[in-house]
C-alpha cells in the first residue's frame, strides 16, 4: 500500500526532515520555510507522482488511434465477419436464423471472458495483429425470463454445468443431435447433452468451408484471411483490411435471458453498482461458454459466462481504476505467463470486488491510479498466497482451488518482485507498448508503399468512400472507448446490421 502523505507543522521539521524517504522541498508560511514531502509508496520507495505519471504514459501508447481509414477497415472486418456467419447459417440451418452477437472489445487472452489460456496459441499485439475482438455467437437460445434458470450442475464443478436438449424443442434436438453426448435412462429414453468440443469441431469446421466458398470468388476491397486456427475450442480469425490486422477469437455459446438459480444470492448483496445502473441492466442474460473446470468432462461441461453483465458494470467503474486494471493486465499477461495459473480475468474479478469493498468516493479520485495499481498486485498476491480467488458473481466458486502450492507460490514471488520495483516494470510495459505501436505503423508504411487494397476501393474503383460512413465510426469509437457491442444481424440481409454499445442503438 502507498504511504500516507507526509506533513509538516511548525515544531516538527526537524524529526521529519531526517526521514530516509522523505524527498523535501520548501514552502514558505508565516515567513517560516516549511519542508513539504512527496508522498511515497512504503513497499518500494517510488514516487506515486511517479508512477501516475508512468500510467498515463502507458495508457497513451496502449489507446489505438482510429483515424478514418482506421475506422472504416475495422467496419470492413465486421460486415465480412457477420457475413461469413450468415453464411455458416445457411449451410445446415443450425445456428438461430436471427441471432444475437456480443462482440467484446479484446480478445480471449486479454481476459474478456473466463476461458482458459492452455491451449491457445500466442499472438502479440504489433507482431500478428493491431487490434483483437472477441465474439460471442450463440449456437442455442434459451430467452425464458418468467423465471431464474435451473441448469443441471450435478456433474460439475461450481460454475460449471451439463446442458441436456431436453429443454428444447424436438427440431432444436434433430439439428444437434450429432453435437451431442447421449446417456441412456433405465426407463429407455436418451437424454442428449449438448457437447462443447463437437460444437466447436462442427463450427470451425463450418467456418473453414464457408471461408474456402469465400475466397473463390474474391471481390477487390475484400478482407485478407491472414489466418484461421482452432484454439481448443476457440476459432481465431486474423483479417488484413488496408494496413489493419484485426484478430477476432470466436466463441460458440448457448445464451440465456434471466439470470441463473445458483447466482441468486449475489443478487441479495450490496454492490457498487446499486443506483448507478439498474439491476435489470446487470441480470438481462447470461452464456455458457465452451470450456470446463480442471477435473470435469471436456466433452459435455460448459462454463458459465456473465460478460454481458460485466459490460453494464463497467460502465460503473471510474477511468483512473480502468486505467490501473490495464497497466497491471499489462504486468502480469507477460510476466506470469508461464506456467498459465492467473489469466486477465482473475484480475478483472479481484478488481469488481475491490469496487464493491472500497468506498465509491475513494474510487472516483482521477490522480490515485498508483494506489489502485498497487492495490491491485497486493490482491493479486494474496489471492495467490492462499489459493482464494472467488467468482465475483459466484463467490462460492474458487478460480484458484486448483492451483499447486507450488505454482501459487512461484507466480506470488514473481509479483513480489513487481511490488518492489513497480516503476521499472511500468517503464518495461511502456516499451512494449511502444514496439507494439512501431511494428504497426511500419507494415502501415509497407502497405502503403506496396499501394494494398482498401476497404474503401469498389470492384470497379469508381466510387468514392462514403466520408459520413467513416466519420460516424470514428466517432462512435472516440465516443465510446473501450466498449462491447451487441450486434443484430439478419443472415439474409447482411449489408444492414444493427448494432448495440452498451445500452445504445445504431
Amino acid at each position: 500500500m502507498a504511504a500516507p502523505a507526509l506533513t509538516s507543522r511548525a515544531g516538527s521539521v526537524n524529526s521529519l526532515g531526517n526521514s530516509p524517504t522523505a524527498t523535501p522541498s520548501s514552502t514558505t508560511n508565516n515567513n517560516k520555510i516549511i519542508p513539504s514531502y512527496l508522498e511515497l509508496d512504503f513497499r518500494s520507495g517510488a514516487r506515486i507522482e511517479d508512477l501516475n505519471r508512468l500510467i498515463q504514459e502507458f495508457s497513451k501508447h496502449d489507446q489505438r488511434e482510429y483515424h478514418d481509414q482506421r475506422a472504416l477497415e475495422i467496419h470492413t472486418a465486421k460486415d465480412f465477419i457477420f457475413s461469413m456467419l450468415g453464411m455458416v447459417q445457411k449451410l445446415d440451418q443450425k445456428l438461430p436464423v436471427a441471432n444475437e452477437y456480443l462482440l467484446l472489445s479484446g480478445g480471449v487472452r486479454e481476459g474478456v471472458v473466463d476461458m482458459d489460456l492452455d491451449e491457445l496459441s500466442v499472438y502479440a499485439r504489433g507482431t500478428d495483429y493491431d487490434m483483437d475482438f472477441t465474439l460471442l455467437v450463440p449456437a442455442l437460445k434459451l430467452h425464458d425470463r418468467n423465471q431464474p434458470v435451473t441448469l443441471d450442475m450435478r456433474h460439475s464443478a461450481l460454475c460449471h454445468s451439463w446442458l441436456s436438449l431436453r429443454l428444447f424443442d424436438e427440431g432444436t434436438i434433430n439439428k444437434w443431435k450429432d453435437c451431442c453426448t447421449m446417456v441412456d435412462h433405465i426407463n429407455g429414453a436418451t437424454n442428449y447433452f449438448f457437447s462443447p468440443t463437437l460444437v466447436a469441431d462442427w463450427f470451425y469446421e463450418s467456418i473453414s468451408v464457408v471461408l474456402v466458398e469465400i475466397q473463390k470468388k474474391p471481390q477487390r476491397g475484400m478482407p485478407r484471411v491472414e489466418k484461421v486456427e482452432r484454439n481448443g475450442t476457440i476459432i481465431s480469425v486474423i483479417l488484413g483490411v488496408g494496413s489493419s490486422r484485426l484478430l477476432y477469437d470466436i466463441l460458440p455459446v448457448v445464451s440465456f435471458k434471466g439470470w441463473p438459480a445458483v447466482a441468486q444470492s449475489w443478487l441479495m448483496e450490496n454492490h457498487f453498482w446499486d443506483g448507478k445502473i439498474t439491476e435489470e441492466e446487470v441480470i438481462s442474460g447470461f452464456y455458457l461458454v465452451p470450456t470446463c473446470s480442471h477435473k470435469g468432462r471436456k466433452e459435455n461441461e460448459w462454463r458459465l459466462s456473465f460478460a454481458r453483465s460485466e459490460v453494464q458494470l463497467k460502465k460503473c467503474i471510474s477511468a483512473s481504476l480502468m486505467q490501473a486494471y490495464q497497466a497491471c493486465k499489462a504486468i502480469i499477461i507477460k510476466l506470469l505467463s508461464r506456467p498459465k495459473a492467473i489469466s486477465p480475468y482473475h484480475l478483472r474479478s479481484m478488481m469488481l470486488w475491490a469496487c464493491d469493498r472500497l468506498p465509491a468516493t475513494y474510487l472516483s479520485q482521477e490522480d490515485f491510479s498508483a494506489h489502485f495499481l498497487l492495490g491491485l498486485i497486493d490482491d493479486l498476491q494474496n489471492c495467490l498466497v492462499n489459493k482464494m480467488c472467488p467468482n465475483y458473481f459466484i463467490p462460492q466458486c474458487n478460480m484458484l482451488e486448483h492451483l499447486s502450492d507450488e505454482t501459487a507460490m512461484l507466480h506470488a514471488r514473481k509479483l513480489s518482485s513487481v511490488r518492489s520495483d513497480p516503476a521499472e516494470h511500468l517503464r518495461t510495459t511502456i516499451e512494449h507498448a511502444k514496439a507494439a505501436n512501431r511494428l504497426t505503423l511500419d507494415l502501415h508504411w509497407r502497405g502503403s508503399a506496396l499501394n494494398l487494397p482498401s476497404p474503401q476501393s469498389d470492384a470497379g474503383g469508381e466510387h468514392q468512400p462514403d466520408d459520413r460512413l467513416a466519420k460516424k465510426l470514428q466517432q462512435l469509437v472516440m465516443e465510446n472507448p473501450g466498449k462491447s457491442i451487441s450486434v443484430f444481424i439478419n443472415p439474409d440481409d447482411v449489408t444492414r446490421p444493427h448494432f448495440r454499445i452498451d445500452d445504445k442503438f445504431f
